[in-house]
């Protein structure tokens, strides 16, 4: 059966993201699935990971990939969909078990005052300085599509915590770094012995250059699953 790479975009931001990766998958031959949330606000862990469930099936060769803070829900859906393997891209990634917050301290500080009358966040891409938003999209069409794309978060959410199902961690994964924000996870992989690679270019790399990260995610995903 033919593998599906199945794009995992942040809550925070959106599957338009994933664009790119999505077509040169596709142009070399993958089937690809980007689960889409809702809209409307998701205030718990759980409504996120209900939501993902209904967008992943539960039949075929699936492999993850997860961006970002969507690294929290892959071992919920290790152990309720049929994944083979996951390629953590730029991620948050989970421990063996137990349970792991949203976010870390240090954000929650720096967002804390920041929450409206209605209990959301400003959306993500105005959570950071101008300049350092900037640098992470190729051209101003590009933001502008992936900004639009964006979700508000609940205050509830970001100081949630996320269940990790025990026995996950013996699942077959790799790890893509886009530069240092990741540093101790890509350590932690490597640890793990897993396969593991840099991209130096940014958070949002996969806008950047889109052939080289599809191409990172065969390379692994075909370590992983040896055909």
């Amino acid at each position: 059966m033919e593998r599906t790479f199945v794009l995992l975009s942040s809550p925070f931001l959106g599957p338009v993201a994933w664009d790119p990766v999505a077509s040169a998958l596709t142009a070399r031959g993958y089937d690809v699935i980007v689960p889409s949330l809702p809209r409307e606000p998701l205030f718990s862990p759980e409504e996120v990971l209900r939501a993902l469930e209904n967008s992943v099936p539960g039949l075929g060769e699936l492999v993850l990939v997860p961006h970002s803070n969507a690294g929290l829900y892959v071992p919920a859906l290790v152990a309720s969909r049929p994944v083979r393997a996951t390629v953590f891209l730029d991620a948050v990634l989970p421990p063996e078990n137990g349970c792991i917050p949203v976010a870390p301290a240090g954000l929650i500080a720096m967002l804390r005052d920041r929450v409206d009358t209605d209990g959301l966040l400003p959306l993500w891409s105005e959570w950071w300085p101008e300049k350092n938003v900037a640098a992470l999209f190729p051209d101003p069409q590009t933001r502008r599509r992936v900004e639009a794309d964006q979700r508000r978060v609940p205050w509830d959410y970001l100081t949630a915590e996320v269940d990790v199902p025990a026995g996950w961690a013996t699942h077959r994964a790799g790890y893509v770094a886009f530069g240092t924000t990741y540093a101790d996870e890509l350590r932690e992989a490597e640890g793990r012995g897993w396969p593991v690679r840099l991209l130096d270019g940014g958070h949002l790399h996969m806008l950047r250059d889109p052939a080289a990260v599809a191409s990172t995610l065969v390379e692994i995903t075909d370590a992983l699953l040896p055909r």
